[in-house]
């Protein structure tokens, strides 16, 4: 049971990350370079929140083509858990291995508080420990979290049951309140809220802590 978080310039979570995950699994994850071209044998790949490449051109839009995610895309399709946080799921949505794409905030500003998100789908290794409809309290930290998705496009993940969670007091114009989203074998999930920073008591909601004992179950299984 091993996993992996890719680091590229411009990300500040690996580290929130990769602790929650070695709460979670009892083992360090292993810190790959976006630069690197190949992928250790791993179960898990987890792509950090932060600002990679500084958001410039938009945001995940340079980070996806690094050399790395050719072979993040690869393993994705070939049924490995690909879970991508913050940043980590605008890039997964400018490889397409999910659908939509992160907009600017409807406020035009930076959003950084506490939210509610509400659980949509249990039936996945991420959400399996969660109950259906259970409420999370997590943080968000983003300028581009408003999820959109075309009207076709979203008929399609609902008729699949692809959304994974939704804000109860959506922070960011997200249509629907979308906060998460799965691809169509729901083996990656991309979302804004971290849970990586809900892990523990002086995180002021420890609501996140199910996340990484739901996936850390999974692979253990």
């Amino acid at each position: 049971m091993q996993a992996a978080i890719i680091v590229f310039p411009g990300s500040n979570r690996e580290r929130d990350a990769a602790m929650a995950l070695e709460r979670a699994m009892g083992k360090k994850p292993q810190i790959v370079w976006h630069g690197d071209s190949e992928l250790p044998k791993v179960d898990l790949i987890v792509l950090p929140g932060g600002f990679s490449y500084g958001d410039y051109l938009r945001t995940g839009a340079m980070a996806a083509h690094s050399p790395i995610m050719r072979e993040v895309i690869a393993r994705a399709k070939k049924g490995v858990r690909v879970w991508g946080i913050c940043n980590g799921f605008q890039i997964l949505c400018e490889t397409e291995l999910l659908p939509g794409i992160l907009l600017r905030n409807a406020s035009m500003k930076f959003v950084c508080r506490q939210v509610t998100l509400r659980v949509e789908n249990t039936d996945s290794d991420f959400t399996r420990l969660c109950k259906p409809k259970q409420e999370m309290k997590v943080i968000v930290a983003h300028g581009d979290g408003n999820y959109f998705a075309e009207p076709d496009t979203l008929k399609e993940m609902k008729d699949n049951n692809q959304i994974a969670f939704r804000y109860l007091d959506n922070p960011n114009g997200s249509i629907e309140d979308i906060a998460g989203v799965f691809n169509k074998s729901r083996n990656v999930l991309g979302h804004m809220p971290h849970p990586e920073d809900a892990v523990e008591p002086m995180h002021g909601s420890t609501d996140g802590a199910i996340m990484f004992e739901s996936i850390a179950k999974a692979l253990a299984a």
